[in-house]
């Protein structure tokens, strides 16, 4: 089984809503690291020295190559990346070995064999 990792950067207050969509298009799993910040083109406001931003999550989804593309842009829709600068952006990276994942390939090998 191939998989493919989904780093998406989001504002904290939409993690809950884009993992939902994660898994609704076929994600089995999401990890979250908390309160990372970022810049865009433009750089971030400060007021008295403090940067004024708001915060965003990480958010690491190791799926399966042939649900990969469809997820991917699920998460995109539901963030409304596209739609509203600075709400996120996400990529999708090529996973070229995992350990771990057995049972996650067991659950998947079933999903991927109906979609194909």
């Amino acid at each position: 089984m191939h998989f493919k990792l989904i780093v998406a950067f989001v504002e904290d207050q939409k993690t809950e809503d884009i993992m939902h969509a994660a898994r609704e298009a076929g994600a089995t799993g999401c990890t979250v690291i908390n309160n990372a910040r970022g810049e865009g083109i433009k750089e971030s406001k400060t007021f008295f020295g403090l940067t004024l931003a708001s915060q965003r999550d990480v958010l690491l989804l190791l799926v399966e190559k042939h649900l990969s593309r469809h997820i991917l842009e699920h998460i995109g829709e539901v963030g409304e990346f596209d739609a509203k600068p600075g709400t996120g952006i996400a990529v999708m990276i090529d996973v070229e070995d995992a350990v771990g994942v057995l049972h996650q390939a067991e659950e998947l090998s079933e999903i991927v064999e109906e979609n194909l």
